[in-house]
C-alpha cells in the first residue's frame, strides 16, 4: 500500500493542478480570442485592399477603353470626311450610300423617289391595261 505522505503528496499536487488550469484556462481563452480577431481584422483589411486595386484597375480600363473609342470616333469622322469630299460632299456621299443599300436589297420591288423625295407606292400595280 501507498504511504498517507505519498497519497496527501498526490492529492496536494491534483489541487495545485486544477487550480492553475483555472486560472490559466480563461487567460488562454482572452488570448486566443484576441488573436483570433486580430486574424478576422488583418483578412478583412486585405480584401478590402484587394477590391480597391481592382476598382482601380477597372477604372483604368475603362479610361484606356474610352480614349480607344474616341480614337476610333475620330477616325471614322475623318474617313467619312475624305469620301463625302470625293463624291461632292454630304449629298452625294448620301446618294452613293443609298446606291449601295440598293444593290444589297433583295426585294423584286423597289421604290424610287420621285418629285420632293416621295415615291409612287405601286401606282397601277395590278391594273390591267
Amino acid at each position: 500500500m501507498r504511504s498517507a505522505g505519498a497519497v496527501i503528496s498526490l492529492l496536494f499536487i491534483g489541487v495545485i493542478a486544477l487550480a492553475a488550469g483555472m486560472y490559466v484556462f480563461p487567460q488562454w481563452n482572452v488570448w486566443r480570442a484576441e488573436m483570433q480577431g486580430k486574424a478576422a481584422l488583418a483578412q478583412a483589411e486585405n480584401e478590402r485592399k484587394v477590391l480597391i486595386e481592382e476598382a482601380k484597375a477597372r477604372l483604368e480600363s475603362a479610361r484606356f477603353y474610352a480614349e480607344a473609342e474616341v480614337e476610333r470616333a475620330k477616325g471614322v469622322a475623318e474617313a467619312n470626311r475624305i469620301v463625302a469630299e470625293g463624291l461632292g460632299g454630304p449629298e452625294g456621299y448620301l446618294r452613293y450610300l443609298w446606291i449601295n443599300k440598293l444593290g444589297e436589297n433583295q426585294q423584286d420591288v423597289i421604290y424610287i423617289p420621285t418629285e420632293a423625295g416621295i415615291p409612287l407606292l405601286e401606282a397601277g400595280r395590278g391594273l390591267q391595261q
